[in-house]
């Protein structure tokens, strides 16, 4: 195969030999068995892997502020993300700008404090999943809010299967595994922050764990203890669930479509799908003039209708 091989770079360029690893890579896995052997296959990979890696980190290099974040599981992106707030009439009322891996529920409470001193009144807020945290429902409720927001599925339901769910014996006040083994002792786990809640913590025999015919998934080899926790609901938390169960509830959050509208709009037709310039200060200029326009648009076409209602 050599004399099929690209001529290796004569320079220490990193696009060289980016150049030279896409082409080999080419001619090899061309090949007809080749890539189907099990240690050039894995080298095959390695070097892909890597391939990835270095892209990336052209990406980062030509772009030292811009962070990884994701839109799911399976979706990633490099740069910016941008927090906005916007008015039932569509208005953007209050906006923070931030690297592309910080979390969405750390800027709920900086929006509304932005859009009320940008002289907006409001009574309700409307938002997603990553809004429904103990620490903002707290704050809503502190601040006269109705947050409209469904709580996470993990705090609702929790995560288990129905075969592997952990049973409460209510005579016996404990525990029972999918065994049928009780618990054999139980205690309350206080977190050390006031957004978390507290845990209930069953303790079960570890030397019937260690023969159990279902301890795979669920006793782990030499474990010296075997525990299950409960994480118990807020009253906050209690309080959501029942208010997300009414009519008003899902009347209200039938509307939050309208940010996903405004998004679409500012990134499709005015070009907020890709940041113009370098830096998180750039992105944050770029943002505040897109933003400006899309409410100047948005204010003169209110106003525009108003008129014709005069009429």
């Amino acid at each position: 195969m050599k004399e099929k091989f690209p001529a290796k770079p004569t320079t220490t360029g990193l696009d060289e030999e980016v150049a030279y690893t896409r082409e080999l890579l080419t001619i090899i896995e061309a090949h007809p068995t080749l890539p189907h052997l099990p240690a050039i296959k894995e080298k095959i990979n390695v070097v892909t892997e890597v391939m990835e890696d270095v892209k990336e980190e052209i990406t980062y290099s030509s772009d030292p502020d811009a962070r990884k974040g994701y839109k799911s599981s399976d979706s990633s992106f490099l740069g910016y993300k941008t927090h906005m707030a916007m008015s039932d009439e569509r208005m953007i009322t209050a906006a923070t700008v931030t690297t592309g891996e910080k979390s969405d529920a750390n800027y709920l409470q900086d929006l509304i404090k932005k859009s009320k001193e940008n002289g907006m009144a409001f009574d309700t807020v409307i938002g997603d999943k990553a809004y429904s945290g103990k620490r903002h429902l707290i704050f809503s409720k502190e601040n006269n809010l109705r947050l409209v927001a469904q709580l996470h599925p993990v705090i609702s339901n929790g995560t288990r299967t129905e075969e592997t769910t952990f049973q409460f014996n209510k005579d016996a006040g404990m525990s029972v595994c999918p065994a049928g083994h009780l618990a054999t002792r139980k205690g309350m786990k206080h977190r050390h922050s006031t957004t978390q809640n507290p845990q209930l913590k069953y303790f079960f025999d570890v030397k019937q764990c260690k023969v159990c015919p279902l301890r795979e998934g669920c006793y782990r080899e030499g474990a010296k203890t075997k525990s299950y926790s409960i994480t118990i609901k807020s009253t906050e938390h209690v309080e959501q669930e029942a208010f997300q169960e009414t009519k008003e509830f899902k009347e209200l959050a039938a509307s939050r479509y309208k940010i996903e509208a405004k998004n679409a709009a500012l990134k499709n037709r005015h070009g907020y799908e890709k940041a113009i310039t370098l830096g998180l200060f750039g992105m944050k200029m770029q943002g505040a003039a897109t933003i400006f326009v899309v409410n100047m648009k948005r204010m003169i076409k209110l106003i525009n209708e108003k008129e014709i209602k005069k009429r």
